[in-house]
């Protein structure tokens, strides 16, 4: 009797102990099954929140694009009207002077045959140094092209006025402290122009 009431006993344990761990069981898989419900539901909405700020963060590279593109054409633009405008203001040489005149020679108690002889000395002088002017023209270098008319500068003068004479004087002036290349270049054409009428006056 005592035996069948111990195994009863004993039975009874073992069924609760069982029921125990399947309940047990139970409430740990419906745990983990939660858990990966709202993983899997985060990680939907996840990539969803990412395509959004993909998107945002694309159409503010467009905007930035957009403005940067303005900016440079505004800038490009501001520089050109800035060039047109100066360039309407700039004052270039007219270089119209008196034909050129020995009297000076004269004055000085030369002929008038003597007074000629010089000045037809001095245009292949004129027509050897042209082109060594317009050598420097091309590099912009005015310190030399200042030393250049300066040569002639002394020549003409000593012999005349107007003219060749007037125009080498002012272009030296311009050339001790300007820096236009346009200016230098009107010089230099004019230089050529006065060159070549003093070599149909005197020759």
């Amino acid at each position: 009797m005592l035996g069948i009431t111990l195994f009863s006993i004993f039975i009874f344990i073992v069924i609760t102990i069982i029921v125990i761990e399947v309940r047990n069981e139970r409430i740990y898989q419906e745990k983990r099954r939660k858990r990966r419900y709202s993983g899997t539901t985060q990680a939907k909405e996840k990539p969803k929140n990412d395509v959004k700020l993909e998107k945002d963060k694309q159409e503010e590279l467009k905007e930035t694009k957009a403005k940067k593109e303005k900016q440079e054409e505004k800038s490009k633009e501001k520089p050109k009207e800035k060039k047109e405008e100066k360039e309407e203001n700039k004052n270039l040489p007219t270089c119209k002077y008196p034909k050129f005149t020995h009297a000076r020679l004269v004055e000085m108690g030369l002929s008038e045959v003597e007074s000629k002889e010089f000045v037809e000395e001095l245009i292949p002088q004129l027509e050897e140094q042209i082109p060594l002017i317009e050598v420097e023209l091309k590099n912009a270098d005015f310190h030399k092209m200042e030393r250049l008319t300066h040569s002639l500068k002394g020549s003409t003068t000593n012999l005349g006025t107007g003219g060749i004479s007037d125009l080498l004087v002012e272009c030296n002036t311009y050339l001790k402290t300007g820096t236009d290349i346009d200016i230098a270049t009107v010089y230099f054409e004019y230089l050529k122009h006065y060159t070549k009428e003093l070599r149909e006056q005197y020759l």
